[in-house]
Parts: structure tokens; C-alpha cells; sequence
């Protein structure tokens, strides 16, 4: 039986421009796993630090025994500019992500896997997991788990053929059999009902 595994990876930071004043740094988030929790083996999507402080708080509420990981600490002094303080950060992300990652009741969130293997905005994550979407969240992370393809909202066209294109080109080069891209077995996330 083999082991599981999940390597992630926060790399490759960008500086994105918001307009003429603001800009913001994201990272490329890699994902190479063979874990049955995950929808798809490889997956590289970008989010920035706000999207990060999303998550732990949803993951925080939805896990409210779990202690979770402090993410790098929000400094007033971050200077994009400055390697330094974006390499410290992009590294204190990836530790967060590692550490998330080995709990087994924060992986049954569907919202991690929709932040890890989509580029779902944060509204659209929790539209997803509350079920006001067409699309499922394997829908979605099977749509979308690359980094150029933003989601088409709602929209059906792209939804027929889909399936049979893409859903299993990664697999093909991790040499796992196609099968094992079928959605998570042990690890069904619970129904964003339960909250309040």
C-alpha cells in the first residue's frame, strides 16, 4: 500500500496591480498528492495574503476545537519591494499550508480544497459550498484547477464537454491510473448547513 502524500508549495511570488494606486503580491500554490481526500493529483492555482486570512478564519469557525496554524504575521512594515520580506512571508504561507494539511478534519473542508485547486474568489467558495451554484466543488476544482482558466460563472456552455477533455490530463504524466482522479472517498466534506 503506498504511502500518502501531499506537497505543497508556495512559490513564485507576483506583483499584481489592483489600479493605478494599489497593488498586491500573490502566490503560486502547487499541489502534487496522491491522498484519496484530494479531487485532482497536481493542481497550481494563485491566491494573496487576504485570501489566506479568509481561509483560516472559515477553517477556524467551521473547526472551533482545532487550534490552527498562525499565518505570518501581518506587518505594517511589509515592504512589497523588498525580497526579504516577501521571500519570509511566501515561506511562513507554505508552513501554514503544510501544517493544515495534515489534519484530517480541516481537509474534510471543502473550502480548503476550493482555495487550494481553484481560483474561486473567496465569495464564490462559500456560494459553492453552501450549494447556491450550478457547479459542485468537484465541478469546479475539476474545471478549474489550472491557473489560466478563470471559473465561467454559471456558465453551461463549458459544462457539457468537459469531462471527457480534461479532467484526467494530469494524471497521464504522474502515472496514476486515471480512476484515482475520481472524487475523494474517505474524506466527504461536511455540508456547510451545519453553521449557523
Amino acid at each position: 500500500h503506498l504511502q500518502e502524500f501531499v506537497t505543497v508549495l508556495v512559490r513564485d511570488p507576483r506583483t499584481q496591480k489592483e489600479d493605478s494606486w494599489h497593488s498586491y503580491i500573490d502566490y503560486e500554490i502547487f499541489i502534487h498528492t496522491n491522498s484519496m481526500c484530494f479531487t485532482r493529483k497536481t493542481s497550481c492555482v494563485r491566491r494573496r495574503f487576504r485570501e489566506f486570512v479568509w481561509l483560516r478564519q472559515r477553517l477556524q469557525s467551521n473547526a472551533v476545537l482545532i487550534q490552527l496554524p498562525e499565518l505570518p504575521s501581518k506587518t505594517p512594515f511589509f515592504n512589497m519591494n523588498n525580497p526579504h520580506h516577501v521571500d519570509h512571508r511566501r515561506q511562513g504561507l507554505q508552513e501554514f499550508l503544510e501544517k493544515i494539511l495534515q489534519d484530517a478534519l480541516l481537509l474534510s473542508d471543502s473550502r480548503l480544497h476550493l482555495f487550494l485547486q481553484t481560483q474561486l474568489s473567496p465569495e464564490d467558495m462559500e456560494a459553492c459550498v453552501s450549494g447556491q451554484t450550478k457547479y459542485s466543488v468537484a465541478d469546479a476544482i475539476h474545471e478549474f484547477a489550472s491557473l489560466n482558466r478563470r471559473f465561467p460563472i454559471e456558465d453551461e456552455e463549458t459544462k457539457k464537454g468537459k469531462n471527457d477533455a480534461d479532467s484526467d490530463s494530469e494524471s497521464s504524466s504522474s502515472g496514476l491510473r486515471p480512476s484515482d482522479d475520481s472524487i475523494s472517498c474517505g474524506c466527504k466534506a461536511r455540508p456547510a448547513s451545519e453553521e449557523s
